[in-house]
């Protein structure tokens, strides 16, 4: 990324952080700790305060001592904001940022369709929020300051890295010079130009594409609806695509598709960059808050897991942008392998778990790379075929259902679907509900006093562990000690008033679900027992 003139362009983000000496450098040989997790991002902030909250202590590094400058991702899903809630964080998140669920797409002057993403009501959280990923950080920061099991260090940079059986043995640079930690995993979560991916001998591989965007964060009053805009070859930058997304803050997000041959260091520059806005607006009143240039990489690591340095977020797989698939990806990664390495590390499974997080993690990233792919490909056609193809979509897209489906400016971020093996329940009659491997449905209820509350927030409340959902008219369940409860029933537990719990779950008598810790469906019954729930819980847990 390259930012603009700072002479004309301003930065909310300002925080910046004192290093601070730690009793491990005074230590002549190497601390160790369970956990190293590498990169003070949205990715490892966010993994830091899980493990945290699990009850295991953190080391948490960053080589720089300020949040990052410019908004970078601002689009954060529904599944991020549930996994937020649950850190302590989502209620933050969702106040400070902007709420949006529907979105338009424009063929030249004109209106091709609109979408939303969230047509349903008795969520707790909308389907995306714009928040600038200063903020997200800022926030993120925040709690991690409030628990006292992570140690976060600023101005530690790794430098080398070394593998042994059962550690990992790290050398970090200071301001007072170097000294080495020993851990049992070591997390990188360092970002696209991750150091540590190079210090085990990995590499991406991929696609990087030669068309190149600009992006401009303008402050401005307008008028424009809380809405995802996205138009092909407007009327104010023929050729070309744009995208207009609202920020908080009366800052605005624009994205401009420029020709591959453009020259960057001209492109940038605020001088240059202002016609263009201006031309879109129709109107110069703004003024820039960050300007930068990228291209599309869709690129990800073999693996994800190398001895025990496990790679999460940008450090394993690039996407891009459009779709908003890189930093609710990379969250996906957090919560996914916190639960695993959670179990783990108290020996309640055996480290081969963790290879499904490489397995799970690993087909969701080829997943966004073949969607951002594809977006990218209909957005900057590489041959006169796909360019006439895109022409022909387009313009039928105006009159014909089928056309609108294959016009492309980026397929919104959803939960990732994991393969998962099925039990003989699954293969009873299930005319509806989510199937195992797909994230838990949100929906409103009540607890015994009336008092209303969500789905999402009882499960939350069971203390990350496996929990077994259970309706009325059914025995309750004989369920393992471990495992923890919510009955959707109006005399013995919460109360489905609006019916939308037992519809999304399609429940009949005695329907159960059993939820993984990170809230995705590990199995579903009719008729649930004991051995059942056990068998499908040492399946998830890799017990067996």
């Amino acid at each position: 990324m390259v930012q603009a003139n700072p002479a004309e362009t301003t930065s909310r983000a300002k925080v910046q952080f004192g290093y601070r000496r730690h009793p491990d450098q005074e230590r002549p040989e190497p601390t160790e700790h369970p956990v190293v997790v590498v990169g003070a991002g949205p990715v490892g902030l966010s993994f830091a305060i899980d493990l945290a909250q699990r009850g295991h202590a953190v080391v948490l590094l960053d080589d720089a001592d300020r949040i990052g400058e410019g908004s970078r991702a601002i689009c954060f899903s529904k599944r991020a904001l549930e996994y937020w809630d649950r850190l302590g964080v989502g209620d933050r998140m969702v106040a400070k940022g902007v709420v949006w669920n529907v979105g338009r797409i424009f063929h030249g002057p004109s209106e091709l369709y609109q979408f939303n993403l969230l047509p349903e009501p008795g969520h707790k959280r909308p389907a995306f929020i714009n928040l600038q990923q200063f903020y997200a950080e800022a926030y993120l920061v925040d709690r991690v300051d409030e628990l006292s099991a992570i140690s976060l260090r600023w101005r530690n940079k790794v430098t080398a890295l070394e593998q042994r059986n059962d550690r990992v043995l790290l050398t970090i640079e200071t301001p007072d010079g170097p000294y080495r930690l020993s851990a049992q995993y070591v997390i990188a979560c360092d970002g696209a130009r991750s150091t540590l991916r190079q210090m085990v001998g990995a590499d991406f591989s991929g696609k990087v594409f030669e068309d190149q965007f600009l992006i401009a964060d303008v402050k401005m009053a307008a008028d424009f609806p809380t809405e995802r805009w996205f138009w092909f070859d407007p009327p104010f930058h023929a050729g070309r695509s744009a995208l207009l997304h609202r920020q908080p803050d009366d800052v605005w997000r624009i994205d401009l598709q420029l020709s591959r041959y453009a020259d960057p260091n001209v492109e940038k520059q605020p001088d240059n960059v202002r016609p263009r806005i201006a031309r879109m607006l129709g109107h110069d009143q703004f003024e820039f808050e960050w300007i930068s240039l990228y291209k599309f990489q869709c690129r990800r690591m073999e693996r994800f897991i190398h001895g025990r340095v496990i790679f999460a977020g940008d450090a394993a797989h690039q996407v891009s942008p459009f779709g908003a698939r890189g930093a609710n990806s990379g969250l996906e990664d957090a919560e996914n392998l916190a639960w695993k390495l959670d179990r783990v590390l108290r020996g309640s499974s055996p480290a081969a778990l963790l290879e499904t997080y490489d397995l799970e993690r690993s087909a969701a990233a080829d997943e966004n790379i073949r969607e951002s792919t594809r977006a990218t490909d209909f957005m900057a056609p590489n041959s006169h075929q796909e360019a006439r193809l895109r022409k022909v979509v387009l313009a039928l897209a105006k009159e014909t259902e089928f056309a609108k489906r294959m016009v492309n400016g980026g397929r919104l971020s959803v939960p990732s679907v994991y393969a998962t093996p099925l039990s003989t329940a699954d293969a009873e009659n299930w005319q509806s509900g989510p199937c195992p491997g797909t994230s838990m449905l949100d929906a409103p209820l009540q607890d015994r006093d009336g008092r209303p509350l969500f789905l999402t927030d009882a499960f939350a409340a069971q203390g990350k562990r496996f929990t077994l959902l259970s309706f009325e008219n059914g025995a309750v369940p004989d369920v393992p000690d471990e495992v923890g409860m919510i009955r959707i029933d109006r005399e013995r537990g919460l109360a489905d008033a609006e019916g939308l719990a037992h519809l999304r779950y399609g429940a009949e008598p005695g329907t159960s679900y059993l939820l993984r810790p990170d809230g995705y469906v590990a199995a579903r019954f009719r008729h649930p027992t004991r051995a059942a729930i056990e068998a499908a819980m040492a399946r998830a847990a890799g017990l067996n």
